[in-house]
This record gives structure tokens, C-alpha cells and sequence, in this order.
């Protein structure tokens, strides 16, 4: 599985798509300091002290539409381009499969399962690494933002990610071994429908439903324990911001957005560790015959 070299081959519009994502993604995370910025200026223009504060609200309404629209136009061209390039690339993945297979005898089953088993490299390039991307840049962006507003709270979210993240890790572990279950599974069914026996469709599609509550049993249990951890998140950082800090009002909609910010990226780690096992079993599998 030449994945790499296919990578390589199409590397100027998977750059583009990263530099894309990397600038959709900066502008995100600067969005609420500059909306809580604009909060405090309409404030301010409300009841004006001074000449300037009736136009105080001009400099942060421009930074904050400037961001917006760069947020707004590189995720539009973003896209835009994907398809474009992945799909070419999915393409010429599943050619490549149908070649090497072919040379070496494999079941034209096995070989139709498989080209649709690969959509899952397009998929973990096309939105998994960009998605990645974008949460390592939230959670980092979060943090660092919320140590300008108070460190304390960004230690609190430091300390609780590190055992957030080694959970998620325990997690893929338990997922990886069902996942190779599951892609056995796939790989016979071209061969099960062949047969034309209802009873055996039935039979391999419920194997795999079982296989699907199985990891969805775990996502379940690490969403519900991830979710009681952020609470406490919330909690400290909620009694910070509110009891122990004089922060103005567009000070508090930031931390507030800033939060949301790191709580969505972390719960989607798990969901990343899942596609990541699947593809790490779909090299092996394949790797290993081709």
C-alpha cells in the first residue's frame, strides 16, 4: 500500500488544504477575544465618559468582521479544493488495490471489500488530519488565551487534559482489537452475497451490528466519564472568572467561549483515536498480503 507516495504525488493541494485550515482556524481561535473586545466597546459607547468612547466600538467591529470573513472565506475554499484533490486520490488508491490484488490471486471479494475498506486513508486525510489540526490549535490556542485573562485557569484545563488524553489512549487500545474484528467481517461480505442466502446476510450484518455496540459501549463509557471531568473544569474555572477575578463583561463571554472552545476539541479525541486504530489495522491487514 503505497499510501505514502500517493501523498507525496498530491502534496501541493494537500498543502494548500492544511495552510487553509491552519488559517481558518488561527482566525477562529482569536474570535472571541476580539467579539469580547467589541462587547466592551458597545459598553462603553452606551455610556460615554469621553469624545472617544462614543467610537470606541469602531477599531474592535472592524478587527472582529476582518477575522470573521478570513475565518468565513478559508473554510468556504477549503471546501471547495477537497474534493478536488481527495477524490483523484481515492481513485488511484483503489486502482492500485485492484492491481497488486490481482497480481497476487486474491478473491475478488476480499479485493471489493478492501477498495471500499480504503475510503477510510481519504477519509483520515482528508477530514481526520485537518481535524487534528484544528483541535490541537483550539486546545493550545484556548489555554493560551485563557492565561492572559488568569494562569489559574488555564492550569486547571493543563492538569485535566493529561488524564483526559491518557483515557482516550486506553480507549483505542480496547477499540483496535474490535475494529480488526469488524474488518474481517467486511471482507466477506461480497463473498456472503454471492451466495444468495438471506440467512447468511442476516447472520454477518448482525455479527457486525454486535461489533458496532461493542465500541459504541466504549465511547459511551469514556464520553460519560470525560463529560463528569470537564464538569469539574467548569466548575473551578466558572469560580475563578466570577468570584475571584473583576472581569468586565466581555472578559467573561471570552473565557466562557475560550472553555467551550477546549471542552469541544478534547471530547473529540476519542472519536480521533477510533479512526486512528482503524487505520493502523487497515495498513497492517493489507501490508501484510501486498
Amino acid at each position: 500500500m503505497e499510501l505514502l507516495s500517493l501523498v507525496h504525488k498530491y502534496r501541493r493541494g494537500i498543502s494548500i488544504v492544511a495552510f487553509l485550515v491552519i488559517i481558518e482556524n488561527v482566525a477562529w481561535i482569536l474570535e472571541p477575544t476580539l467579539f469580547g473586545w467589541l462587547i466592551d466597546a458597545f459598553l462603553k459607547k452606551m455610556s460615554p465618559q469621553t469624545l472617544s468612547d462614543r467610537y470606541a466600538h469602531i477599531i474592535p467591529l472592524v478587527f472582529w468582521i476582518t477575522t470573521y470573513l478570513v475565518n468565513s472565506g478559508s473554510g468556504a475554499l477549503r471546501r471547495l479544493l477537497e474534493p478536488r484533490v481527495f477524490q483523484k486520490m481515492y481513485v488511484e488508491l483503489v486502482t492500485q488495490i485492484a492491481e497488486t490484488g490481482n497480481k497476487i490471486g486474491l478473491d475478488s471479494s476480499i479485493l471489493a471489500g478492501r477498495a471500499h475498506l480504503s475510503q477510510q486513508y481519504v477519509t483520515f486525510i482528508q477530514y481526520r488530519l485537518p481535524e487534528a489540526a484544528e483541535q490541537i490549535i483550539a486546545i493550545s490556542g484556548a489555554v493560551i488565551a485563557l492565561t492572559f485573562f488568569d494562569f489559574r485557569i488555564s492550569l486547571v484545563c493543563l492538569m485535566i487534559s493529561i488524564p483526559l488524553i491518557i483515557m482516550s489512549i486506553l480507549y483505542s487500545k480496547n477499540v483496535v482489537k474490535l475494529q480488526s474484528n469488524l474488518h474481517d467481517k467486511f471482507e466477506m461480505v461480497y463473498d456472503i452475497f454471492s451466495k444468495k442466502e438471506s440467512a447468511q446476510v442476516t447472520n454477518i450484518y448482525s455479527s457486525m451490528a454486535k461489533l458496532q455496540e461493542k465500541i459504541a459501549n466504549w465511547g459511551a463509557i469514556n464520553f460519560g466519564i470525560m463529560r463528569i471531568v470537564l464538569l469539574i473544569i467548569f466548575l473551578f474555572v466558572l469560580y475563578i472568572a466570577i468570584d475571584l477575578d473583576d472581569f468586565s463583561l466581555g472578559n467573561i463571554y471570552s473565557i466562557v467561549a475560550y472553555l467551550w472552545t477546549f471542552v469541544t476539541s478534547v471530547e473529540y479525541i476519542p472519536e480521533l483515536m477510533e479512526s486512528k486504530s482503524s487505520l493502523k489495522d487497515l495498513s497492517q491487514r493489507f501490508n501484510k498480503e501486498m
